[in-house]
């Protein structure tokens, strides 16, 4: 069994004036980070989607502030990410010196995963290492089975995922490191792509080194550390509040994900995770003991950088809730009044090497089942059953070269107390933006033939679900493409006597004699030219008993064409 907890540390006194003036100067130096990062970038996952994360932290690994663009999957692993190279550098006997710039993605010392890259600057004042920079953010590519870095889902174990860069320093002491670039570029199908985001990263990270470094000479080192541990303290104390405020007690839910439904073992299929909540006092504890045993093959998660993540992002959006909640800083003091456990050898905290380049479906239904297991104490603050996603790699070669695209197919959300579930978005923790179709058809021999809300199917309710997005993509020369999804097997549960939604689909060249239906994970497959993939996303469950529904809301349905609304 691991356990994870953080304990606060000592502050020093600091006036709240100041705090907030210096919390302020961070989270700004963050968002330029974003920014920069954002327009340096060349591919479209960073650049449009902002599948990425910009953070500061402390000396400790303790993260200080967010970029408001980051997703909370790429910035909430931030510190995770700084205690998996601490831990790495005291195997290897290195430490961090001022120029170093350190590239890591190890999912067993606190990545996300392999995909999701972090740059991490440190940032030294007056002789001592006084933080860190971090930018971290999705790679279209870095050398696994086939072409892209999602929908590996025949990988049987880590290595097989692509390269693992395990705190490597590319530049040390101020000197760029030519060696550990050129095996970089040499292990992307698109170095291109790749390096220039890694390189739009550095410049983000080094540009967030110079703001905190002059930010650091303007208060002081000693006023900035107390500011930054008086706005983590005040964090931890607008959580525990919120924590105690419910009743203590054990809440328990469970949750399937489809795992790999066209497999002949049922093991890898409709797996289960199983959530305990227990609450006493401001403290509160996630089990996950009854969660399914992890596979080789990759929808294991990583219980620091994923698992974590899912479970710390959806409490803070429960508990504190901008609706009905004063804004709270993001940073390390929303953790330390959550401890979270899981058995070794569950999908929910793997063995080194299982594989786990799949984890961002599965880690969403960690998340929509702890919404579920807290409904009791909170219904006016969670969903019905969420509509999770699919994440696809398109490939192909275009003017004698390989191209790679990355796109997301929304999901939905279920409906909560007063509104209905949104349609067609990114859910949970995921939180990236779609990406627009011109811009797609303008870079990849691709045309999206369809981009529609799903027709019916949201589950009844008294505030209905939300519902799925449709999107079919031509390809217009011969290709190939991955999938990685989820929801096409159990529909999302309604809450409170609401209906559930409906599951999602994939199809072949659908409305044609040639149709067929595939699973929600698929290996590289090559199509051809004037081949059609529709990605339907699933529907949301209803939220409390459908003869309850309000006749205005029924009859904007009608108009709005949703008037195939049902369980």
């Amino acid at each position: 069994m691991t356990t994870m907890s953080t304990k606060a540390g000592a502050g020093a006194a600091v006036d709240p004036i100041t705090a907030a003036v210096i919390g302020g100067g961070l989270n700004s130096i963050a968002m330029e980070m974003g920014y920069r990062l954002a327009r340096m970038s060349y591919s479209s996952i960073i650049r449009e989607s902002e599948d990425f994360g910009c953070a500061l932290c402390d000396e400790d690994g303790q993260q200080m502030c967010e970029s408001t663009q980051s997703t909370p999957l790429q910035s909430g692993p931030i510190a995770g990410y700084l205690r998996g190279i601490a831990r790495r550098f005291a195997e290897v006997g290195d430490e961090w010196r001022p120029g170093d710039v350190v590239i890591h993605n190890h999912p067993y010392y606190g990545a996300s995963h392999q995909p999701d890259v972090a740059i991490i600057v440190p940032v030294h004042h007056r002789g001592a290492l006084a933080g860190f920079s971090v930018t971290v953010a999705h790679h279209l590519d870095l050398g696994a089975l086939t072409p892209g870095s999602c929908g590996i889902v025949h990988a049987t174990d880590t290595f097989a995922e692509g390269i693992l860069l395990n705190a490597v320093k590319v530049e040390n002491e101020g000197v760029r490191n030519e060696s550990a670039w050129r095996i970089i570029s040499d292990n992307t199908r698109i170095p291109h792509l790749v390096v220039g985001d890694l390189n739009a990263q550095v410049a983000a990270a080094k540009l967030g080194a110079e703001r905190f470094g002059a930010m650091l000479e303007q208060f002081g080192g000693e006023t900035v550390r107390a500011a930054s541990q008086y706005l983590m303290d005040h964090s931890e104390r607008m959580l525990r509040r919120q924590i105690e405020a419910l009743p203590d007690g054990r809440y328990e839910a469970e949750g399937f994900f489809d795992g790999f439904l066209d497999h002949d073992d049922p093991a890898y299929k409709n797996l289960r995770v199983n959530i305990a909540v227990t609450i006493s006092g401001s403290d509160l504890h996630v089990d996950l003991e009854g969660t399914s045993p992890q596979v080789d093959l990759p929808i294991n998660m990583p219980f620091v950088g994923t698992v974590d993540i899912a479970i710390y992002v959806m409490l803070r959006s429960l508990l504190l809730d901008t609706a009905r909640h004063d804004a709270v800083a993001s940073n390390s003091g929303l953790v330390r009044p959550i401890t979270i456990s899981a058995p070794e050898g569950c999908l929910a905290n793997p063995r080194f090497p299982a594989p786990t380049i799949a984890r961002f479906c599965p880690g969403n239904i960690i998340a929509d089942t702890l919404m579920r297991a807290l409904a009791p104490v909170m219904p006016e603050a969670v969903a019905a059953g969420v509509g999770n996603l699919k994440v696809v790699a398109y490939s192909g070669e275009q003017d004698g070269g390989p191209w790679v695209y990355m796109d997301i197919v929304e999901g939905s959300y279920g409906g909560r107390q007063g509104k209905d579930g949104l349609d067609a978005v990114d859910t949970l923790y995921a939180n990236t933006r779609n990406n627009p179709i011109e811009d797609i058809e303008s870079h990849y021999p691709l045309r999206v033939r369809r981009y529609e809300l799903v027709n019916g199917g949201a589950g009844a309710g008294r505030w209905r679900g939300g519902l799925g997005s449709v999107r079919d993509f031509e390809f217009l020369e011969d290709g190939g493409f991955s999938l990685e999804g989820d929801g096409n097997s159990v529909p999302p549960p309604g809450l409170f006597g609401g209906g559930a939604g409906t599951p999602g689909q994939v199809l072949m060249n659908p409305d044609t004699p040639q149709e067929s239906s595939l699973p929600s994970k698929i290996p590289f497959r090559r199509v051809h030219k004037g081949d059609v993939l529709r990605l339907v996303g699933p529907c949301g469950g209803g939220y409390g008993d459908p003869q309850e529904r309000d006749a205005s809301a029924i009859e904007r349905d009608t108009a709005d064409g949703i008037a195939a609304v049902g369980s």
